[in-house]
């Protein structure tokens, strides 16, 4: 049986299709969180998550200028937050962020299960083993939820319990 599971989405740039299309199907796995790994852009993409039925956090990217119109109109939604941002979710720690500074470091430290960022709108999840040997970290850029830079609109599901992540994706316009 799976464990609780979460929604992972980051570089969505305004396109409505595409979230449109990455909700519904966290709506329909019936995540318990969804995380977004920022560059929302416009703070009118907060009522697309109006309906989402579970909480919502994230964290700002470089592209979203609007700051304070980002967290006005996301308030009832959930909160964003400058990364890195970590948070206790079903006795994980993870840690959101947008761009990849000392990712690989963070990810060796051995202090997070899950290390989330975005940026990039490169696809990437792995394991990299903690620096003590002792253990290993799952590292996820859930790619573009876009489909702006590649032509393939992805984000992820992850299990909290086994840390098993699904690559889902998405049309990216109508």
């Amino acid at each position: 049986m799976a464990g609780p599971r979460i929604g992972i989405l980051s570089d969505t740039h305004d396109n409505k299709w595409a979230q449109q299309a990455v909700l519904e199907r966290f709506r329909a796995a019936e995540v318990g969180l969804v995380i977004h790994g920022g560059d929302y852009v416009a703070p009118f993409n907060a009522r697309l998550y109006a309906g989402i039925g579970c909480p919502f956090t994230g964290v700002f990217g470089n592209n979203d200028g609007e700051r304070v119109g980002l967290v006005k109109a996301f308030s009832d939604v959930g909160k964003i937050h400058v990364g890195p941002h970590p948070l206790r979710e079903e006795g994980r720690l993870l840690l959101v962020m947008h761009e990849p500074g000392a990712l690989e470091a963070l990810a060796r430290s051995g202090e997070f299960d899950v290390v989330i960022y975005g940026h990039t709108h490169a696809l990437d999840v792995r394991i990299v083993p903690h620096a003590n040997g002792r253990g290993q970290t799952l590292v996820v850029n859930p790619g573009e939820a876009s489909g702006w830079l590649h032509d393939r609109a992805t984000a992820v599901l992850l299990d909290l319990e086994t840390l098993e992540p699904e690559v889902i994706e998405v049309a990216h316009h109508p």
